[in-house]
């Protein structure tokens, strides 16, 4: 079955990747960005539109006749050290715009260090990106609080690599390898949005440890 995605944060190291699995899969894609011209690609089924994730009224009309929207948006990598509620703010606008859409289905990408660890590494990191967590925190919050068929992905750190395994534990730390590959998260929401699976769900994500079946 082909389906309408409206993907946020595509020009992103996930969202490329959720742009290039998504359109392999056979569906149809709009990547709502603010710098077109860095979407390279080009594909009959992929509609690039100029926006800011920020304005509710552009995103709403963009996003009508769409069946879910898949949010990788994320800080370029100066900025998660500094406060900020730009995440909470694009999951209220993007609340809003579904709203008036009529479009119920969301996958969004948060980060494994939310989920109440007590690993060295994990207190560590969660001091050293700080800020940016309580952003992400933010949005989930605000994710959780809609009646939205809601996914929100937590996954460890994201590396450059082609391998798409993951391994996915409903509300919980997924307890494999600390790094996952951005075309892993990536499969993993389009996965659940095709396969109508994880709604209303904190889902963690990892690559699963050697061995493993």
């Amino acid at each position: 079955m082909t389906l309408r995605l409206f993907v946020l944060g595509a020009t992103g190291r996930t969202g490329t990747q959720i742009i290039d699995l998504a359109l392999a899969r056979g569906h149809e894609v709009t990547a709502f960005v603010r710098s077109p011209a860095k979407i390279m690609r080009r594909h009959a089924a992929l509609t690039v539109t100029k926006g800011d994730p920020l304005d509710a009224r552009a995103l709403g009309e963009a996003l009508t006749g769409h069946d879910a929207v898949v949010s990788a948006l994320g800080p370029v990598s100066r900025e998660a050290f500094r406060p900020s509620t730009l995440l909470a703010e694009c999951a209220a606008s993007t609340v809003s715009a579904m709203q008036r859409a009529d479009v119920a289905r969301l996958a969004i990408v948060s980060a494994a260090l939310l989920f109440p660890e007590r690993k060295l590494s994990f207190v560590f990191f969660r001091w050293f990106i700080r800020h940016h967590l309580r952003d992400l925190e933010a949005m989930e919050t605000v994710v959780r609080a809609t009646d939205f068929e809601w996914t929100i992905a937590r996954p460890p750190k994201l590396v450059d690599s082609p391998d798409e395994t993951y391994q996915s534990r409903s509300g919980t730390y997924a307890d494999g390898r600390f790094t996952l590959s951005f075309r892993a998260t990536a499969a993993f929401m389009i996965d659940c949005v095709e396969r109508d699976t994880h709604k209303k769900e904190i889902v963690g994500l990892a690559r699963p440890k050697r061995g493993a079946a």
